[in-house]
Parts: C-alpha cells; sequence; structure tokens
C-alpha cells in the first residue's frame, strides 16, 4: 500500500482503509492490504484526558465515537514497519495501536494518544492549542498467535496523563483470514469470573479415570525469591534531559491459574535489574515510567503532580506477564492509586519494605526506593523525604533507648539514696 501521511501526522489528510460499521456502542475498524485483511478490532473506548486552563487543571472524558475511521498511517506491517491501526475521530484526534509476535504470542506493543488542544468543544478553556501526543508500551493487550484476543471486561491503561479506558474488545492482528479466529485468548479480567479454565472441545467425554490406591505427590511449593536486587532507571526528555529518576527493588505478586498445578496459586518473582530496560515520558503534570523484562514482563508507573499542592504522587501501576506456567498472559491495571507522596523538588524514599496493592490479583513489593519524577536538576536525586515506615523503624530504637537510659536513672537515683540513709545510720554521739 501507498501512504502519503505519516503515522499520526497530518490526520486532516486521510483515506479510509476497510470499513467502519457500530454496533450500538463498538466500532468495527478493518486495516486490509489488497484484498486481504490483517487487523480486525469490535471495540469500545474512552479516554479520560486532564489538561491545563487558565485557572488550574481540568479532566474530560470523550469518547470513542461511531464516526472513527481507519486513518491512511494504519499498515499490514513489512519494510521495518510493524502492523498499525489508527483509529481517527472529531477534531484533530487520534488513537493508535502497533502489534509486535514472536513465535507464540501476539501483543499491542505501543498505544498511541493525541489529542488537540484547539478542540474548544471537547476541551473548554484550554490555556493551549497544542496537538499532544502521549505514548505507552504497557498496554496489557496479548494474545496466542491465530486467537482473538477478548475482553469484555473494563480495561484502564494509563498513558501519559491520560487514561484509555477499553471494553467489549474481540480483535485480531496477523489474520490468517477475512473473519476474526473462533478460538480465543480471554484477558484476566474476564477469567476472574471463572474458577478453572474452560475445557478443550471435544465430541466425546472421557470416562472418569479408575480408582487409584495411591496418591499423588503434592506440587512442589515454589521457593521464596528472596530480596531483589535494586536497579536504577531514569526516563529522559526530547532534548535529552533527565526527567524522572528511580533506585528501586521490586517483587511482583501475582494470582494465576497454573498450568502445572491446574489451580490458583500466588507467584512472586523479583525483577531483575540487569535484565530490565526502561522507557517513559514527561510532561509538567505527568510521568511515567516502564520497565520491562524481556518479553515476559512489562511494569508501568504512572506519577501525577498537582500544581496547586505541589505534590507528587503515584497514581496508577499496570502490569504485562506472559510467565511459562501461565495457561493465559496476565494483564492488569488501576489508575486511581495514592502511593509515594512526595514534594515538588524532592525526592521520596522509603528503605522499608512496602507493598503497593493494585487489585485482588496483583501487589508490588518495594525494596530500598528512591523516586523523584519532577524537578531535577543536574540528573541528580534532591534532598529525600522520608517515608513513614523509615521515621517509624528510626522511632522505635530511639524510644527503647530512652526508656533503658530512663531505667539506669531511676536504679541510679535509688541506689544514691539507699546508700545515704545507710551511712545516716552510723552517726556519732
Amino acid at each position: 500500500m501507498t501512504r502519503t501521511c505519516p503515522f499520526l501526522v497530518g490526520i486532516a489528510c486521510f483515506a479510509i482503509l476497510g470499513c467502519v460499521t457500530v454496533v450500538q456502542s463498538q466500532v468495527t475498524l478493518k486495516v486490509t492490504e489488497g484484498n486481504s485483511t490483517c487487523i480486525k478490532a469490535e471495540l469500545s473506548a474512552s479516554f479520560s484526558i486532564t489538561y491545563n486552563t487558565a485557572n488550574g487543571t481540568r479532566t474530560v472524558m470523550v469518547p470513542l465515537p461511531g464516526s472513527a475511521v481507519v486513518g491512511v498511517a494504519s499498515s499490514c506491517g513489512g519494510d521495518g514497519r510493524s502492523p498499525s491501526l489508527v483509529a481517527l475521530f472529531g477534531d484533530g484526534h487520534a488513537l493508535g495501536l502497533s502489534f509486535s509476535s514472536n513465535v507464540s504470542l501476539y501483543s499491542v506493543a505501543n498505544l498511541t494518544l493525541q489529542y488537540n488542544l484547539s478542540d474548544v468543544s471537547t476541551f473548554p478553556e484550554a490555556n493551549s492549542t497544542d496537538v499532544v501526543t502521549v505514548e505507552t508500551t504497557s498496554v496489557g493487550m496479548v494474545a496466542r498467535v491465530n486467537t482473538t484476543y477478548r475482553c469484555i471486561s473494563a480495561s484502564p491503561v494509563i498513558v501519559g496523563g491520560a487514561t484509555v479506558t477499553f471494553s467489549n474488545v474481540t480483535m485480531e492482528a496477523y489474520m490468517t483470514g477475512d473473519d476474526l479466529s473462533p478460538n480465543e485468548s480471554v484477558c484476566t479480567a474476564d477469567q476472574s469470573f471463572t474458577t478453572a479454565p474452560p475445557p478443550s472441545p471435544s465430541t466425546t467425554t472421557a470416562p472418569p479415570p479408575p480408582p487409584s490406591t495411591t496418591t499423588a505427590a503434592p506440587a512442589p511449593v515454589p521457593t521464596p525469591p528472596g530480596t531483589p536486587n535494586q536497579g536504577s532507571y531514569s526516563v529522559s526528555n526530547s532534548n535529552g534531559t533527565v526527567c524522572l529518576l528511580a533506585r528501586m527493588a521490586l517483587q511482583l505478586n501475582i494470582s494465576h491459574f497454573s498450568a502445572s498445578q491446574n489451580k490458583t496459586i500466588q507467584e512472586v518473582v523479583n525483577l531483575q535489574p540487569n535484565q530490565t530496560t526502561s522507557s517513559g515520558s514527561c510532561d509538567p503534570t505527568s510521568a511515567t515510567l516502564v520497565l520491562t523484562q524481556g518479553s515476559a514482563t512489562n511494569l508501568s508507573f504512572l506519577f501525577t503532580l498537582n500544581t496547586t499542592s505541589n505534590r507528587y504522587h503515584l497514581t496508577g501501576l499496570s502490569v504485562v506477564a506472559a510467565w511459562s506456567d501461565m495457561t493465559a498472559p496476565f494483564n492488569t491495571s488501576n489508575s486511581s492509586l495514592d502511593y509515594l507522596r512526595g514534594s515538588l523538588g524532592r525526592s521520596y524514599m522509603c528503605s522499608s519494605e512496602q507493598t503497593l496493592s493494585v487489585d485482588q490479583n496483583f501487589s508490588l513489593n518495594t525494596f530500598h526506593l528512591q523516586v523523584q519524577p519532577f524537578g531535577i536538576t543536574r540528573g541528580q536525586f534532591a534532598q529525600a523525604e522520608e517515608c513513614q515506615l523509615d521515621q517509624d523503624s528510626m522511632l522505635i530504637p530511639i524510644v527503647v533507648g530512652a526508656a533503658l537510659a530512663g531505667l539506669v536513672l531511676i536504679v541510679l537515683i535509688a541506689y544514691l539514696i539507699g546508700r545515704k540513709r545507710s551511712h545516716a545510720g552510723y552517726q556519732t554521739i
């Protein structure tokens, strides 16, 4: 296919590569090449976007309308390009999904959201007319090759200072036919409604196994991984200036269905700094850090800054994991958190172990943590604000020491009083 417009640039110039139809609140989008369809998506999406006004900040909810169309920046891949789906809507807005695959899995490797602040009907009283582009590699849409990715549940994705929430999604990339595959990879959120994976289709039902006089050996209990190693990570903006610093040891605690044990287990895995790469983005009121360990683990942090109080906190965490014992890739996110609170121009430090709970199936344990997502100068951490856990751990030995000192003082005073009384009993007449 010939392309005349770059990806997400010049979106006034577009053509329909396939067809766009609307079924209730869903939009159906196809990317075709010749007579073949390579990407098809049926989905609903909405965007929560925070922007600056003269009186502070404002957040709007923008739905993906039924009038969205597939833009010419979409591609089936080839010539060094990844397959991509770009949906254009409204007055200069766009949603882009880029895909990647390996032997057994394919996934949304990158999500890009472009919104036009000069669209006064969508962004009233915006103090800028810029076209803003934000992106993330932590999307959480993973499926097995030659299957349809399905996720009916609402699935938020944190991207810059915005949140994209998908629902009622059925989608396939690297398609071999014009229709979605009947075989499905179901997202973790939908699997939580069942207690076990569905049985494989079969025309006959196997009889139950005969009674056995032997007892099967219990499944081995996973060995605790121990305290993770500390890694150092950074994010730089477009001019190469460091805009986010992090130094921390991380441990992922995920509940998933185990293929080997045929039950839901809780698996604790350390993030290995020497196998992990960092990326992300920064803007005046939000900063994103994405940590990627090989092709199996992707962890994303979103920090936001309150410009009124000049304080920041960790707003969002998301994870995608495709570990060998999982029956399906695990993904989840939460964009309404309130952890790691610090002041602008200061770093946040917590040497003690903390548990950041994301949802019932995922929590993140942190050790020896120091982060600063805003106000960095000369690429170095600023003065640290210690967490309450560290302050409490310092307070305990102080209290114990003061109590011991008080006890010694009481004993000494009692001894001196007793000695004085004993001398008084032998006075000369």
